[in-house]
């Protein structure tokens, strides 16, 4: 019988609405667990979820069961509605409309866990938008800035 083998990392990002610092430390760890269970629900294997306050990363495995879009459609829809049920302060929390998804090399799956984990650091001196447009340089993505951030 023939086998589908697939081994796909993935690294997902994408901000609040308006990039709005919405992810307060009351609700940041619990919110990055939930995140990893949604993924794990969805038979993505979470490897790492973290951010700061206005934006996520998730490192994961994809599943050769479900679409990336998909995936970050149901990430978005089920975090969005927790968080809501957190203060009555979020009950307009909202993710951005679109997200970046990179695939990650292997053998530099524990740089990118490292880099998630110290996201607090990381913003102490640089902004998400700058971080975000690292990102797509060094993956040599072309976008339009007007249509990039909501």
């Amino acid at each position: 019988m023939a086998q589908s083998l697939v081994q796909n990392y993935i690294h997902i990002i994408f901000s609040t609405k308006q990039r709005e610092p919405l992810i307060q430390p009351p609700y940041e760890t619990e919110l990055h667990s939930y995140t990893g269970g949604t993924c794990k629900q969805l038979d993505c294997q979470p490897i790492i979820t973290g951010g700061y306050t206005d934006h996520i990363h998730v490192l994961c495995m994809l599943s050769k069961k479900i679409a990336l879009v998909k995936l970050v459609e149901e990430i978005k829809k089920e975090s969005s509605k927790w968080m809501k049920t957190k203060h009555e302060s979020l009950c307009n929390f909202y993710w951005q409309d679109g997200y970046g998804a990179f695939s990650v090399n292997p053998s530099e799956i524990d740089i990118v866990k490292t880099y998630i984990l110290n996201q607090h650091e990381h913003h102490s001196k640089k902004t998400f938008q700058d971080e975000y447009r690292a990102f797509l340089k060094k993956y040599k993505v072309e976008y339009d800035e007007r249509y990039v951030w909501d």
